[in-house]
Order: C-alpha cells, then sequence, then structure tokens
C-alpha cells in the first residue's frame, strides 16, 4: 500500500506533463477504420479492387486487380479536418508500377494537407482540392527528392511572393530502394508549412489558398482564388506506384493553452480554450 501511495503521484504527474507529446494513431496498424477512399470515376467510399488495404499491419496502396491504371487516381482520406498539426507518415515504395501508369507518377505519392472533403469531390475529380506534400523515391538513375510541395487547386507565398507554379523541389537527398522514410509536416492554419524529412527541414512556405489550376472536375465552392485555407482534410495519395505506410500519426498543436487545466501543453500553438479541462 505504501508504495502504491509513491507510484500513483509519480504516474499522474507522468500523465499530466504539459511537456508530454500527445500524438493520435490515425493509422490504428489494424483496418481502416476512420478513413474514406475517393478514386476517380468511383463515389466516395468505394474502394475499388482493394487499392487501399491493410495487411500484416501496414496500411498498402495495391494495384493488383487493375487491367491498366486508366488515371485512376486515388485519395484515402482520415474523417476529422485539422488547423495547426504536425503530420508524420513512415513510407516506402515497393515493387513495380501498375500498368499505364503516367511517367511522372513512378515511385510517386504523397500527403494531401489543408483539403476539401472527400464527399465534397465529384465523381469524376481526380485530385483534391489540396495542399500535397509529394512523396517521390528514387529512379536509380536522377537525383529525386522528396517531401516536394505540389499545389492542385491551390497556390502559396515563398519568399514573400505568391508561387503559381505547379511543383517545388524541397533540398531532400534522395531516398532509393524500399528503406522507410519519416516524413513530417508542421502546419499553422494559414500562416506557414514546414516539410521535414527524417527530422530535418527540407522546404517551407506561407499563407496557403485557393487558386491554380491541375485539378479536373472540382466543384465551383474549391476554385475560390484568393481564399485563404486555414483548415482541412488529410488524405494519402494511390498515383499508380504501390507504397506502404508502417505509422501515420499526428500531434494536434490547437488546445488548451491555460496552465491551470489539466490537459495543457506547453507545445500548443493556437488555443482553443474551449477544451480546457480542470
Amino acid at each position: 500500500m505504501r508504495l502504491l501511495l509513491f507510484i500513483l503521484p509519480a504516474l499522474l504527474l507522468a500523465a499530466n506533463d504539459p511537456k508530454k507529446e500527445s500524438w493520435l494513431r490515425l493509422f490504428n496498424g489494424k483496418n481502416l477504420k476512420g478513413w474514406t477512399p475517393k478514386i476517380t470515376g468511383y463515389a466516395p467510399g468505394e474502394n475499388f479492387g482493394k487499392t487501399f488495404r491493410v495487411e500484416d499491419g501496414i496500411l498498402k496502396v495495391r494495384y493488383d486487380a487493375y487491367d491498366a491504371f486508366n488515371e485512376r487516381f486515388g485519395h484515402l482520406f482520415y474523417k476529422d479536418n485539422f488547423s495547426y498539426y504536425v503530420i508524420a507518415v513512415e513510407y516506402r515504395f515497393t515493387g513495380e508500377q501498375a500498368k499505364g501508369g503516367p511517367n511522372w507518377a513512378l515511385r510517386n505519392s504523397g500527403i494531401m494537407i489543408h483539403g476539401q472533403p472527400a464527399a465534397s469531390m465529384t465523381k469524376a475529380q481526380d485530385f483534391p482540392v489540396s495542399i500535397e506534400v509529394q512523396l517521390l523515391g528514387g529512379n536509380g538513375k536522377d537525383p529525386r527528392t522528396t517531401a516536394n510541395l505540389c499545389t492542385p487547386g491551390t497556390n502559396v507565398v515563398r519568399n514573400g511572393q505568391l508561387f503559381t507554379p505547379h511543383c517545388l523541389n524541397s533540398t531532400s537527398q534522395t531516398y532509393a530502394g524500399e528503406q522507410w522514410v519519416r516524413a513530417e509536416v508542421r502546419v499553422l492554419g494559414n500562416e506557414r508549412i514546414e516539410h521535414r524529412i527524417n527530422g530535418e527541414l527540407v522546404l517551407a512556405y506561407e499563407r496557403p489558398q485557393l487558386g491554380g489550376g491541375n485539378v479536373k472536375n472540382a466543384l465551383p465552392a474549391y476554385t475560390e482564388a484568393g481564399k485563404l485555407l486555414s483548415e482541412g482534410s488529410i488524405s494519402l495519395q494511390s498515383e499508380s506506384h504501390p507504397v506502404e505506410f508502417r505509422k501515420v500519426e499526428l500531434l494536434n498543436l490547437k488546445g488548451c493553452m491555460d496552465p491551470k487545466a489539466k490537459n495543457f501543453k506547453s507545445y500548443f500553438v493556437k488555443a482553443d480554450n474551449t477544451a480546457c479541462k480542470f
């Protein structure tokens, strides 16, 4: 009993440590609970050919049911929107590209952030209006950075100027073969976004907003140029090359910032004191 009297306060102190990061596992390692697939030509929720599947604790993107890829770009959407957070994935490319996949999609996937909801995409829409953190694997011939920026239906501000080209390379090294790589994206609402690979900052930009092209068949509500993006969906891509994710986790940076509250976290950057617990 005396031992418990000493242990319990220590456990409570550890649980309430304001510096201890509380990561949320978006992928539970068992199934696709909490996730919705959207594949071009199909309705939200229709997972053609089990493109997205879980095997051996790994979230896999596969094309064994495809006779040819035929521009059936897919995205797997998490159920909640977020605004201030860090999203982290551990990924790798495997196998061969699906027949008919475009040349640029070789060893290519992505994390889509600040995106529209899956339910708002038209059946024929190819990509969600979003900010894409492009994940690339080496092709064995050329330098190929990863955690690049692409902008389907969006623009960003870079070095004080509106950046309108579709993609921008990061400063990462090339990751060839089937090695696991950790990509982290720090998202601060409509202020700033940072890309990191294995802990190293490789790209940053500001003021994500609607505008630009490279999305087919989106509804007009998602094409209002200049509208800042403060929050949105998170999705993982299917672009014709097999890819695996062994970890998908999120650190919320928005929450209770009252130091007197039980759930105060010192790393929060955006206050939501309606969530405080006393």
